[in-house]
């Protein structure tokens, strides 16, 4: 059975493999991962890298530069070993590493296949097929704190997978320039907490009467 490679962008792959885009770039540039000329694409990387890019900053507190680079020479030599020894006290367990990688990367095609930007709804922004609920919103609203439940019953349309594809797919295509305010995406705030910033004195003006 043959195996589908894709390619990601860099901005992708740091969804992915959860790392920041900067150390994506970093990576590349210090030539620990290798990336090609994708159709449209720029820069772009394979699972392989995906996986490179987990490993090499998820041991990086761990094992030197020169070790980590031991342990993917090890694992280009054995594609198909569940775990390997990276020195005498650690195994790295990479076929959990792959699995990870591989959910997020079909949890991110799922997402492209579910979202769409239509001309005329919210100003372009990308939202739900079949909605007008702004991806980028609900993500901001679930990295802001707010639980799947509440989310869900604030948008009816949605479900809790669409809540969860929101984050992923949002990563992967980070806005460009300012936030847009929920006003000028058609939005209204549902309800508004207003705090007071009057507190009480024990003391009396000077002068006021007794």
């Amino acid at each position: 059975m043959s195996v589908t490679s894709h390619a990601y962008t860099p901005t992708e792959a740091a969804a992915l493999s959860e790392i920041a885009v900067k150390s994506v770039h970093n990576a590349i540039d210090k030539r620990i991962i290798e990336t090609h000329v994708g159709g449209g694409k720029g820069r772009a990387l394979t699972d392989e890298d995906l996986l490179r890019l987990k490993l090499w900053y998820g041991v990086g507190s761990i094992l030197s530069a020169e070790r980590r680079k031991r342990l993917f020479d090890t694992i280009d030599k054995n594609p198909n070993a569940q775990t390997v020894r990276a020195d005498d006290y650690l195994i790295v367990d990479v076929a959990r590493a792959r699995e990870q990688l591989a959910a997020r990367a079909e949890a991110l095609r799922e997402a492209e296949r579910m979202i769409e930007s239509v001309k005329g709804v919210l100003g372009g922004d990308p939202v739900f097929k079949g909605t007008r609920v702004p991806v980028r919103t609900i993500a901001a609203m679930k990295s802001q704190g707010a639980s799947i439940a509440e989310i869900v019953e604030g948008y009816p349309s949605l479900t809790e997978r669409m809540v969860d594809l929101a984050e992923i797919w949002s990563a992967a295509h980070p806005a460009r320039g300012r936030p847009r305010m929920l006003s000028e995406q058609g939005l209204k705030v549902k309800s508004v907490k207003r705090l007071s910033l009057r507190t009480k004195s024990t003391s009396k003006p000077s002068g006021s009467p007794s």
